[in-house]
């Protein structure tokens, strides 16, 4: 389960939207979410679910990748499909006793549940296709005008890169913690809910501690380097946009469009 977790996983390849400009990436990812919940037909979802077909499909991740992602939500999903298919009043098509399905129960539940996989899928191409120093960079430069009302974008910037690229950090210890008390006698997997909840006790404590040693050795090391946060720093390579940004900005505007008119219908 602990391998199932792509958040924060980068995955090196030299694909078109791994040469894409970090800021490019992430105003289009914020376009597409702000689309995808702008859409309220199943034409708009059909053209947002294409959309994302072509985008993995030119990411050139393997799409295992993505299944791997959306087993950590599976339950979110079938929790949200059976609200919605339970709880939407319409034209009964199945009842017993206080429960029933409506077909507005059915058509919502697909709509909610293919919004939720579709959210979920396109946001990993995020880190999938950007290293943590570029996601940091990106963030920062967009940031930079908050700066003016005191907003500390280096600073937002770094936390945010360091929490994602920490994240497979800590699941890797997590997996350790995990084979070695079993290897003492710990039983992870039987009992019922509460039993597993209290097994886990004695798996956060020893993970907490090494999070915190880690983020004190990180510490130490950035100080040792002379780091003073964004003042005067400079970078290896520079972020500029090119024709493929202009390309994909394109794109956006016309997925922007797409999801207004979708509406209209």
């Amino acid at each position: 389960m602990l391998g199932d977790i792509t958040i924060g996983q980068y995955y090196p390849s030299d694909s078109f939207l791994h040469k894409l400009d970090p800021r490019t990436k992430i105003i289009a990812i914020l376009i597409y979410m702000i689309s995808l919940f702008v859409v309220n037909n199943f034409y708009g979802l059909l053209g947002m679910l294409l959309i994302s077909i072509l985008v993995v499909m030119i990411s050139q991740i393997p799409i295992k990748y993505f299944f791997r992602g959306l087993k950590m939500i599976l339950f979110i999903v079938l929790l949200t499909v059976a609200l919605q298919i339970f709880m939407t009043p319409g034209t009964i098509v199945w009842q017993w006793s206080f429960l029933k399905i409506t077909e507005e129960g059915i058509k919502q539940a697909i709509f909610m549940g293919t919004r939720l996989v579709l959210l979920i899928s396109i946001t990993s191409i995020l880190t999938l296709t950007t290293t943590p120093i570029a996601l940091t960079d990106g963030i920062e430069h967009l940031l930079k005008p908050f700066q003016r009302i005191g907003l500390p974008a280096h600073e937002l910037a770094m936390m945010m890169s360091i929490a994602l690229r920490f994240i497979p950090t800590l699941v890797e210890e997590t997996d350790k913690i995990m084979k070695a008390q079993a290897a003492r006698g710990a039983n992870f997997d039987s009992g019922n809910i509460v039993e597993k909840v209290k097994a886990l006790v004695p798996l956060l404590v020893p993970l907490f501690l090494s999070a915190f040693q880690r983020a004190d050795e990180l510490a130490i090391a950035m100080e040792a380097r002379c780091y003073h946060g964004g003042a005067n720093r400079t970078r290896l390579k520079a972020l500029q946009y090119t024709k493929r940004d202009l390309f994909v900005a394109g794109i956006c505007v016309c997925m922007a469009l797409l999801a207004i008119c979708s509406r209209m219908i």
